[in-house]
């Protein structure tokens, strides 16, 4: 006899579960918390795709596409870390990250009042007591009086903006020695060729390309990597 199918993760009517093909990889990165994971993309696909939070064609690759391309920036963090997620949007990549590591803190930052209602419901939905909503814009949360939390290990930022503008804007909200996470695709080299001088000037040092996931998830995911060096 072969080995026993694997069970598959069930909320309400939906099949919230990975498919076959990426199950390996989403056990990897979730582990024991894969059914936390399922739960989530379960509301992705739901109220996410009713409140114009992910495309309703985005809903059948969710896992691919979204929660396991976020994972894999696991990778990069180191253990207890201090994450602040830029323009959380949906929760990617920081309800992902705190999901996949339940010993690093995160801030979900996001301006929209309709994103940052449904992030604080799944917050409390998934009960994820080391994660914080803050509704502000990056830029209001950096400096002097206006800081709305300490400096930050990793700050995170995936589809906000061009690296001029996320550079200005994550920097200032990371430490020193700090570093700046952004999910970029094939346009990575380019920006960081084009936005070099904005980097530097706004604090950081030379940005580099990381890869994320390499055989484990096929493409990796593409980072580029800023340390705040002042």
């Amino acid at each position: 006899m072969g080995p026993a199918p694997r069970p598959t993760i069930v909320l309400g009517d939906r099949v919230s579960s990975p498919p076959e093909s990426l199950l390996a990889a989403a056990e990897h990165y979730f582990g024991d918390r894969l059914d936390l994971a399922a739960r989530y993309a379960e509301l992705l696909t739901t109220d996410g795709v009713v409140r114009g939070l992910i495309g309703p064609r985005e809903a059948p690759r969710v896992w691919e596409r979204h929660l396991l391309n976020c994972a894999a920036l696991v990778e990069l963090i180191p253990p207890d870390a201090r994450v602040v997620d830029v323009g959380s949007g949906a929760g990617l990549p920081g309800i992902v990250l705190a999901m996949a590591r339940p010993d690093i803190s995160v801030i979900l930052v996001e301006s929209l009042a309709r994103r940052t209602a449904f992030l604080s419901e799944v917050v409390a939905n998934l009960d994820l007591a080391s994660t914080t909503v803050v509704r502000a814009r990056a830029e209001e949360c950096g400096t002097g009086r206006q800081r709305r939390f300490d400096p930050a290990d990793i700050v995170t930022a995936r589809a906000v903006a061009p690296l001029d503008r996320l550079a200005a804007w994550c920097i200032p909200l990371a430490a020193e020695g700090g570093r700046v996470l952004a999910l970029k695709g094939e346009s990575a080299a380019e920006e960081i060729a084009t936005h070099r001088r904005a980097v530097r000037a706004a604090g950081g040092g030379p940005p580099s390309i990381r890869l994320c996931g390499e055989g484990v998830i096929d493409p990796p995911t593409t980072v580029v990597e800023i340390e705040r060096l002042s």
